[in-house]
């Protein structure tokens, strides 16, 4: 079947086409510029930048598919997470679609579509669930910090989260303090890469806590209370690398350790990670070396289906059509606060 995905729950516009587990089109619309000068993402100016974007996106999406709309044979949307206007405008436009289409509309979640993004590999990307095996996923971002036991291809269950800020809103948040422009957490790998992570002693909260869950909030406010108490810090070049490198390594210690441990504790032999924030060379490095050590096979997103992207909302609504799913009615609304089980 021919699957047309729309994602629109934050600031990214996309389109895909995706049929046998093949993405044959994956078309995004960034707004990071436009929100650059506010530091973080509007809600308002999004959605009328995706209301702006969503045809010609979907247009492209087509022509590099070389399909037209009378092809699709199903329609799917990102229902939530997200930003409530943002995701209204992806979820109504799938299920106008649909509709006048006369096909069936499914709703996804984003995050449990993040579950499988990292099974689409190669160039054209294609899904590999033949080679699927049961995992524990870290899904990291800029507003979620997830850990989630796959026991089965669309059987899961999230075993541990965030009590406070995720890490990618931590790596934002201390890149603000730091001075560094918006998206900071891309600009923070950047410095780190030439500091030493050494340097600076910050706090790793809940790393011996014998839960699954993250806080990040604390390791933010310790980082501000250091600035306070070093203010000739952020005029030395190098200081400011050293900074971010230490900041880098506590979130990253604390992710990598939680993940390895449940992993080793579930008995399970694969961890994927995906989100943005999966997208940190340190973060990537650190996974990889961690589970070399423990023989774990370790699948990490693309880094270009790792932050907001339909040809993850496209390949999971595949899967769960075929498995029999019932399509998501059409009057159906967004469920800006849904809770992945």
């Amino acid at each position: 079947m021919l699957i047309l995905a729309i994602e629109t729950s934050c600031d990214e516009t996309g389109v895909a086409l995706v049929s046998g587990g093949r993405v044959l089109s994956n078309v995004v619309a960034s707004q990071m510029k436009l929100h650059e000068e506010y530091g973080g993402v509007v809600p308002e100016l999004a959605t009328r930048e995706h209301l702006k974007n969503l045809l010609p996106v979907a247009h492209e999406a087509l022509r590099l598919a070389d399909a037209k709309p009378a092809d699709v044979d199903a329609v799917a949307a990102t229902r939530g997470p997200g930003l409530p206007p943002a995701l209204m405008i992806g979820l109504k436009a799938g299920q106008g679609m649909a509709f006048a289409l006369d096909r069936p509309f499914i709703g996804i979640h984003h995050h449990e579509a993040h579950l499988y993004s990292p099974w689409i590999t190669g160039d054209p990307p294609r899904a590999e669930f033949e080679r699927f095996e049961p995992n524990v996923s870290l899904i990291v971002s800029g507003g979620h910090t997830l850990l989630v036991h796959v026991e089965a291809e669309l059987r899961h269950r999230v075993i541990g989260g965030t009590i406070d800020d995720a890490a990618g809103e931590c790596f934002d948040k201390t890149a603000k303090l730091i001075g560094l422009p918006y998206p900071g957490g891309p600009q923070m790998d950047r410095l780190a890469g030439e500091g030493n992570p050494d340097a600076y002693e910050f706090p790793r909260p809940l790393l011996y806590q014998p839960n699954d869950d993250f806080s990040f909030s604390g390791l933010k406010t310790s980082v501000r209370y250091f600035l306070e108490k070093n203010p000739g810090l952020l005029a030395d070049a190098q200081k400011v690398r050293d900074l971010c490198a230490s900041v880098q390594q506590a979130i990253v210690e604390v992710l990598v350790k939680k993940t390895l441990g449940a992993a080793r504790r579930l008995g399970v032999r694969c961890v994927t990670a995906s989100g943005g924030v999966s997208c940190n060379l340190s973060l990537r490095r650190e996974l990889a070396a961690a589970c070399a050590r423990d023989k774990l096979h370790l699948r990490l997103s693309d880094p270009q289906l790792s932050t907001d992207n339909a040809a993850m909302i496209g390949v999971l609504a595949e899967r769960r059509l075929l498995a029999g799913e019932t399509a998501t009615g059409l009057d159906e609304e967004i469920k800006a606060g849904w809770v992945l089980a």
